[in-house]
């Protein structure tokens, strides 16, 4: 059963602001927010040391380059208001993480919502920013949907799928090792340099891939693995697991997204199914980089039996698996089967060709326009600044929306759906129920999560439970009695009619 979402912490720059002042500055950024919000978060209920393999860790490893955001006289806030949590009308989370406004979308059933959320979520980060120099009088700030502030310090794109809880974790991992490490060749958002050595005048593919060096392990800030195996499901732990992917890139491009998570979401229905990968890969973090590194485009790996082989080729055992095993099943799997294979045909044959639609591709061709035109070498410094404005996501600033603007990239939503994403959730997922009590009920709201709105009225309160909302038959009816009620007094007799707990 599809459903996923993407996570997005983004870079912020602040004029006359240094790094130690970003987390008050994001968080500033986030309260700035004027739209229609509630709050606050109830982190009680997440515990992200809960390992998949079965076991608790006693702490998250933390990363010392994180410490450049704190200022001397930092004090630690309560999480409540250090995170400034606004859960929105269109059933997303806005927050501060540690110096990134991050947008969290809503579950989304279909490709075409999850990437008009995305967006949204771009429009709905600057139209806070916005807000924030208005009102508040502070230089420009500018936000940047990337991954590194090329100074060694890096921020996530987070994805995550509903996958069922009996897929063993041996069988998860033995898949996604090496289709993530070869994934890049299509999501990757390109970067100059390497870091933390900077600009070395080398191209990658991937902006993470640099940050790797664990295969598999809970943490995110600090020796990141390729596959997290954090356990928090936010949903009936006895049915589901949520896979939390963060070794992807932050895409600008629409048809990037798209591919990656659909790709992805037909890995884990392989699995579901009961195939399992029959390919191994000797070092998938060393093959990352090296996949993101080389200028040869052969992109090769060392194959456990086989030896040095193409990544696209790496590539073409998951995609014959997803044709064989689930083609027809629906419009979104043959969607992301024709697209994958196109793409994996493009990147064997003429990689430059897909300027259109992958982002590192279209970062590529604009640095070799720059480098040309300047006469200068690939080393110069000045690239990594050209690189950031490719991901600055207003309109009037950021070189992907002059490409967009220009015709020259493949689009699959439009700007009437995404501006209707700002205020609207999916509406076969149970973000429409959040959504709505959200935009109703905002200020009867005590506390809410993924899984849970605590609604007050007066010395009352009910827990609204979301976890039974897995299917559209499910939140259709639901959603519908919340928009008939004529107040929360209503909803709440309603609910104890039913006895909801």
């Amino acid at each position: 059963m599809p459903l996923f979402g993407i996570e997005t912490e983004y870079g912020i720059a602040v004029e006359g602001k240094g790094a130690s002042d970003l987390v008050a500055e994001s968080r500033a950024v986030v309260r700035a927010y004027p739209g229609t919000a509630a709050g606050p978060w109830y982190y009680r209920g997440e515990d992200s040391r809960n390992d998949m393999r079965g076991f608790y860790v006693d702490r998250l490893s933390q990363d010392p380059e994180d410490a450049k955001f704190d200022s001397p006289d930092h004090k630690p806030l309560p999480v409540e208001e250090e995170r400034g949590d606004r859960i929105l009308v269109n059933g997303a989370r806005l927050y501060n993480d540690h110096g990134h406004p991050e947008y969290s979308t809503p579950e989304c059933r279909t490709l075409l919502d999850l990437v008009t959320h995305d967006k949204a979520g771009e429009r709905i980060v600057l139209e806070a920013a916005r807000a924030r120099m208005e009102h508040d009088g502070v230089g420009q700030i500018d936000i940047y949907k990337n991954n590194t502030d090329h100074h060694g310090s890096s921020y996530g794109t987070h994805e995550n799928y509903l996958v069922k809880r009996g897929v063993p974790f041996s069988d998860l991992l033995s898949a996604l090792l090496p289709f993530f490490a070869t994934r890049i060749l299509y999501a990757g958002a390109g970067k100059i340099g390497i870091e933390p050595n900077g600009n070395s005048g080398v191209y990658q593919l991937s902006q993470r891939a640099d940050f790797f060096s664990e295969e598999a392990s809970v943490d995110t800030l600090y020796r990141r693995p390729l596959v997290n195996t954090r356990d928090e499901p936010h949903a009936d732990p006895r049915e589901w697991r949520r896979l939390h992917v963060i070794c992807g890139d932050a895409n600008m491009s629409e048809f990037a997204t798209a591919l990656k998570v659909g790709t992805t979401y037909l890995v884990t229905s392989l699995l579901e199914e009961g195939w399992r990968a029959p390919i191994r890969l000797r070092n998938p973090v060393q093959a990352i980089k090296n996949v993101s590194r080389d200028p040869t485009y052969r992109w090769l790996v060392d194959v456990e039996g086989q030896g040095k082989t193409p990544a696209v080729d790496v590539q073409r055992v998951f995609l014959a698996a997803a044709k064989e095993r689930l083609a027809g099943r629906g419009a979104d799997t043959d969607w992301t089967l024709r697209a994958w294979e196109e793409t994996l045909n493009s990147l064997e044959s003429n990689p430059l060709s897909l300027d259109d639609r992958l982002d590192w591709v279209a970062k590529r061709a604009l640095l070799a326009d720059y480098v040309e035109s300047e006469g200068i070498p690939w080393s110069d410094e000045s690239l990594a600044s050209f690189d950031l404005a490719y991901s600055n996501i207003d309109p009037e600033e950021g070189l992907y929306y002059a490409l967009e603007q220009s015709g020259a990239m493949v689009r699959l939503t439009d700007d009437a759906a995404i501006d209707a994403a700002r205020t609207n959730a999916p509406a076969e997922t149970r973000a429409a129920i959040r959504g709505a009590l959200v935009e109703r009920f905002s200020e009867n709201i005590g506390v809410a999560s993924w899984n849970k709105v605590v609604l007050r009225s007066g010395q009352e309160s009910w827990v609204a439970d979301l976890d039974p909302y897995v299917t559209p038959e499910d939140v259709a009816p639901e959603l519908a009695r919340i928009i008939a009620a004529p107040d929360l007094n209503a909803l709440l007799r309603r609910y104890r009619e039913q006895g909801q707990k």
